[in-house]
């Protein structure tokens, strides 16, 4: 594709789009804080924030670390059993049999989902959990990172496609306290070692997905990489596979896939010594396997009889997210990220549209519909860019004989249409309150100077940015147009520090405190974006924690960031999810000691127990006077 305008005329646009924040914080951004109730607008009269807790210490240590006046309380950990009776987890001994009833690994997406099905509840539900990946050097003695994958044996490569997948738990709060609900009906887990997952859409039953084990290409077994996800309207909820590529060993080279498997980052050398054992993740045995992950997944917490369904009309990508809204006449719109270095931000909309009094109906409405991709332009615009066979490139002449190789290809079509490649596009989710669009860059330190773009504006972007997405309508709840061609888009925040070029609030020095690389992010009652972070192995270098952040995003605090929640030494923060009510913020910690071993983790987060490694684990943050989070 063609490059936009170079570096000069890009930093005289992202200061002019930057500047336009002095505009929402004129008459409109006065009027929404005199909304506000009198001990809710800033924390001191001179701080322009309507964040008004106390920030918590912005380090890096062993434990976590909470705001002053909130309780941060683990409430389930790796490993920890879902039904009574079960015996002391020790991750020496642990099977494969015994992970399928345990919690799994590495927990990011969270969505608390109330109990009853349609209700408001915020002292009863269920907890939705993905389980993106295993750190084998963590949960096994006797392993270094280097040489795992010659050391690991079949069972404890069972223990890990078992604590890959989603977890569903019953929970409830009494007395001000979390707790898991042993033996509920609704606990379960679906796992990359047994679970079957039912194929749907127009890559179902097409000759690139079939193989031995399924020759009609209708049913997988498993789902792995489950990053980030979304909630539909109909009470089920969304879990995305991102990095698929890491599973799968064989030469890609001696398949007839070889350009696909590529282009999803497919290299013959795995991270994982599943191939050893399992012939389906050798992309020589069983050449298609592969084909059959990199997309969304529909699960019904609601019904422990639900197959998961894997909706291939959203795309085949590393995808971080399916975050859903709605359009003013009730189509639905899926957004979602491929997180990595130069990919895209895609969108689906569906063709029919969502019925409130019919739930079971609503099932079906992620196979038929639309799947676009963003072209970002340097006057501010962003132009959606169907990826529909027989338009344009997506014809036989370039390999596409059908909308199933589209979608199995979505990556390579984006291609031929002109995408805008970006800086790691992870989490993509819609303000309940405006309808405008909050998209996560991570970061992307391989960006040279000669290929900045408008929305993309720093060369080796170590630290990410945010931007802000706002479709036709948007501004008032229920009106943005998610389905329109085009929406107009802004800088919101440049993450780092001052020398890093960051831009956010000119008063954040003195109130609030700089981030690194955004990753999930949420909204509370009020409107207000929480941020988490994740630097992953370059955490120490940069010398900033991981965790939550929340800033406004209307008024005179708009991209004002506040410190809420430190992750321990080497964890990245997941998940973020409110309760209804906004009294329970809900966060995955994920990977606390990556980058050490079993034996002498850089933590022993949360047991401190000699006995434990580190366990990644889901915190429940509540204030002390049981008030909203954030207040």
């Amino acid at each position: 594709m063609s490059e936009r305008p170079p570096a000069p005329a890009i930093a005289e646009i992202i200061a002019a789009r930057l500047s336009r924040r002095s505009v929402l914080r004129g008459a409109a951004a006065a009027a929404a804080m005199a909304t506000l109730p009198a001990g809710a607008r800033a924390a001191t009269a001179s701080d322009p924030s309507s964040l008004t807790f106390a920030q918590a210490e912005h380090a890096i240590g062993v434990d976590h670390k909470v705001a002053p006046g909130y309780r941060a309380e683990v409430l389930i950990r790796w490993g920890d059993a879902l039904r009574s009776g079960a015996a002391a987890f020790d991750p020496r001994t642990l099977n494969a049999a015994e992970q399928e009833t345990r919690f799994g690994y590495n927990n990011d997406f969270l969505a608390f989902m109330p109990l009853p099905v349609g209700s408001l509840s915020s002292d009863h539900g269920l907890l939705c959990a993905n389980f993106e990946y295993t750190n084998a050097e963590l949960m096994f003695p006797g392993l270094d990172i280097k040489t795992k994958t010659q050391k690991l044996t079949r069972e404890q490569v069972d223990v890990e496609l078992a604590a890959h997948g989603h977890g569903i738990v019953e929970i409830r709060r009494t007395g001000g306290q979390w707790q898991v609900v042993a033996d509920s009906p609704f606990n379960r887990r679906i796992s990359a070692l047994s679970t079957e997952i039912r194929l749907s859409g127009p890559a179902a039953g097409h000759d690139r997905l079939k193989t031995k084990a399924d020759p009609t290409g209708t049913r997988v077994i498993g789902t792995l990489n489950n990053c980030a996800g979304g909630v539909t309207p109909w009470g089920t909820v969304l879990i995305a596979e991102e990095n698929v590529d890491t599973y799968f060993g064989g030469d890609p080279n001696k398949t007839a896939e070889a350009a696909n498997y590529a282009r999803m980052g497919v290299k013959g050398k795995s991270r994982y010594a599943w191939s050893r054992f399992h012939d389906r993740f050798d992309v020589e045995k069983e050449p298609n396997e592969f084909n059959r992950f990199g997309w969304l997944v529909e699960i019904d917490p609601y019904d422990p009889t639900f197959t998961p369904v894997k909706r291939t009309a959203l795309g085949r990508f590393k995808h971080e997210a399916g975050t859903v809204a709605l359009t003013p006449d009730n189509r639905v719109v899926v957004y979602s990220g491929d997180d990595q270095a130069f990919e895209y931000l895609y969108r689906f909309v569906s063709t029919g549209r969502y019925d409130p009094r019919d739930r079971r109906a609503n099932l079906g409405l992620l196979d038929q519909g639309t799947l676009s991709v963003a072209r970002f332009d340097a006057d501010g615009t962003l132009t959606w860019l169907p990826l529909v066979f027989g338009r344009g490139p997506l014809t036989a002449a370039n390999g596409f004989a059908s909308q199933a190789d589209v979608v199995i290809e979505a990556r390579r079509a984006a291609d031929l249409l002109g995408a805008t490649p970006m800086d790691r596009p992870e989490d993509v989710e819609a303000s309940p309150a405006t309808g405008k669009v909050y998209m996560a860059l991570t970061n992307n330190a391989k960006r040279p100077a000669d290929k900045l773009h408008p929305a993309n504006p720093r060369a080796e972007n170590r630290h990410g940015h945010i931007l802000e997405l706002a479709p036709p309508g948007a501004g008032k709840a229920g009106r943005a147009r998610h389905d329109a061609d085009r929406f107009t888009w802004n800088v919101l925040l440049l993450a780092g520090r001052a020398e890093d070029g960051a831009r956010y609030h000119p008063q954040t020095a003195q109130f609030g405190k700089p981030l690194s690389c955004p990753d999930n992010v949420t909204f509370d009652n009020r409107g207000r974006l929480w941020i988490s972070t994740d630097q992953g192995s370059a955490q120490a270098r940069n010398n900033l924690p991981d965790g939550m952040y929340a800033c406004d995003l209307e008024g005179k605090g708009r991209a004002l960031p506040k410190f809420f929640y430190g992750v321990p030494k080497d964890a990245e923060m997941c998940g973020p999810c409110f309760t209804p009510d906004g009294t329970t913020l809900f966060v995955a910690v994920q990977h606390p000691g990556e980058d050490s071993v079993f034996d002498a983790p850089s933590t022993r987060w949360p047991d401190f127990d000699d006995r434990m490694p580190p366990r990644p684990s889901v915190v429940a943050i509540t204030k002390a006077d049981g008030g909203p989070v954030g207040t």
